[in-house]
């Protein structure tokens, strides 16, 4: 059985996402560089092992990442998962841990990498939007892709209402990669991620719906 190490800051949405779908890991530990973290407290409600790497007791990030690394070695993960972890990760850490970190970015990635990616789509008046899990590379947002979800752009959308719809498939999309890597259906090979045909159920998209 994988071992799963997640990364998590704030209140944990996605982390309590992957908890609940029950799937075939162990969960190593959750840990935070922030001690007031929500998803701290849902995690030793469910008697699951915590630990705090403090960025503000560091000089600096390498040496955050260095005393982070340090302590997610020590709990020995097949998987580690950013889960709502605002930090950005340097080479030496990516490096350590390879092939083995993923992320959840609330855009249909290239698209709108980095920050405030619901107000971008609404400026950009894109008719679709969404989330992409992806593994980490040291090209911020780019790395390379296992699942999308994607969303309509609605007339009224505002970025709570859009942000909102997003989270849901986050929710959903997440544990699956999660559960894909756990059973061996993940492979990194030349930048792009290749799911076991057995996962892939293609479908298409339009947005607005076209009458026949």
């Amino acid at each position: 059985m994988k071992r799963i190490a997640i990364l998590v800051s704030g209140r944990g949405s996605n982390m309590q996402a992957i908890l609940d779908a029950r799937l075939p890991v162990e969960i190593a530990a959750v840990v935070s560089n922030n001690p007031g973290a929500k998803a701290l407290d849902l995690a030793r409600a469910r008697g699951l092992p915590t630990a705090t790497v403090n960025h503000r007791d560091h000089p600096d990030r390498a040496a955050f990442d260095s005393a982070l690394a340090e302590k997610l070695a020590s709990f020995r993960p097949d998987l580690v998962i950013l889960a709502g972890f605002m930090r950005i990760l340097t080479e030496p850490f990516l490096a350590r841990f390879g092939g083995r970190i993923l992320n959840i970015h609330p855009s249909l990635l290239p698209a709108f990498p980095g920050t405030d990616t619901h107000r971008r789509a609404l400026e950009a008046g894109v008719r679709l939007h969404g989330c992409t899990v992806h593994f980490v590379t040291p090209a911020l947002d780019h790395g390379p892709i296992v699942i999308q979800a994607a969303v309509p752009v609605l007339p009224d959308d505002d970025e709570q209402k859009l942000a909102a719809r997003v989270l849901e498939q986050e929710h959903r999309i997440y544990p699956l990669a999660v559960r894909w890597f756990a059973e061996g259906k993940l492979a990194i090979g030349e930048g792009r991620v290749r799911v076991d045909e057995q996962c892939v159920f293609p479908q298409p998209i339009i947005s607005p719906a076209a009458s026949q």
